[in-house]
């Protein structure tokens, strides 16, 4: 647990190795911790993703307490890209919860291999309902049998037992393209006219006729 909070409270713990946190949710007050950073950013390193469920094992109080948590969001340094703060949303293991998991592609389609086409991945990451222990890490996706004009929507994509996908079933979330063509213009080709500019003729003044003679 952190008793320190502020600016200087902040600084004085990152000082000594440690990253500041909270931890809310599951019906109970926000709770300001701080972790290790070399542990956090080991966790981190081996994830697929940031929202990733822990085991938290809290120290401070009169007791330690376990408690099971979604890593929500995690704040980096613009420039050095250090972990700055860390959110965990407490859950509990009987009660559903909702998360994003990225989603992967595995192969190379066949479409992309023998006729050029371009995979395009339009959805990186799907919305599922699911226990907080049957939550999946990732997505994982066989694209090597797209040909070209194929595509896998969320109706098609197999989940693990007790993961239900929330998202609208029509998206798409990958699919194989056409390879684009650039049209050059045929060799010799004339180029195209310019249409003419009529300009209006102006008369010109009648010559002058000579005096008659008397």
């Amino acid at each position: 647990m952190r008793t320190t909070v502020g600016r200087n409270g902040v600084k004085k713990i990152k000082a000594t190795g440690l990253v500041p946190a909270v931890i809310y949710g599951a019906n109970q007050g926000t709770q300001p911790l701080s972790i290790n950073a070399r542990e956090i950013n080991n966790l981190l390193a081996r994830a697929v993703s940031e929202h990733v469920l822990v085991d938290l094992e809290i120290s401070g109080g009169e007791q330690v307490q376990n408690r099971l948590a979604l890593i929500q969001e995690v704040q980096h340094h613009p420039l050095r890209r250090n972990i700055l703060h860390v959110d965990f949303h407490a859950v509990r293991e009987d009660e559903k919860i909702h998360a994003e998991v990225p989603v992967e592609t595995l192969g190379e389609p066949a479409g992309v291999k023998n006729f050029g086409g371009v995979l395009e991945h339009s959805l990186h990451s799907i919305e599922v309902e699911c226990l907080p222990r049957d939550l999946p890490e990732s997505i994982s996706l066989d694209v090597s049998a797209l040909n070209v004009g194929d595509a896998i929507h969320v109706r098609d994509v197999a989940l693990p037992s007790g993961v239900v996908a929330k998202a609208a079933p029509d998206l798409t979330v990958v699919r194989v393209a056409a390879p684009k063509v650039e049209v050059e213009p045929a060799a010799g080709a004339e180029a195209v006219a310019q249409p003419e500019v009529l300009k209006e003729k102006k008369e010109e003044p009648a010559a002058a006729k000579p005096p008659e003679k008397k």
